[in-house]
């Protein structure tokens, strides 16, 4: 096979962006997107929080999961739970993850805000 040495070679070549960007789980284009409006997780709405520490290095986190909230929603309520406690953490797939054994204060702060919280794992 030859290879092209300019873009005029490359007549077969298309690349189109007319349509603008697409979700990858619905197809629509961003701004049409149902995605973030359904919660991320089918979970029963009972946050489950428990520590970890397994394949981060020995290094502690505290995770949260099982809340049925939108992708935005998840978004703020880490934001909130991150500055409550004073440190870093992320949010992904739907997990909350905060940096540090934080389970107490956890506990108590999403109580305080009306979810249905319990301690998970040991």
């Amino acid at each position: 096979m030859k290879k092209a040495s300019s873009f005029a070679a490359l007549s077969g070549l298309v690349y189109s962006t007319d349509s603008g960007r697409h979700c990858p789980e619905c197809e629509q284009p961003e701004a049409e997107c149902i995605c973030a409006e359904q919660p991320l997780n089918s979970g029963d709405g009972i946050a489950r929080v428990r520590r970890e520490s397994k394949g981060r290095g020995g290094k502690t986190v505290t995770t949260i999961q099982g809340l049925c909230l939108t992708a935005s929603e998840l978004k703020d309520l880490t934001a909130a739970l991150k500055k409550r406690c004073g440190c870093g953490g992320s949010l992904k797939d739907g997990v909350i993850e905060i940096q540090g054994d934080q389970v107490e204060l956890l506990l108590a702060e999403l109580r305080k805000r009306g979810f249905t919280a319990k301690q998970a794992g040991g």
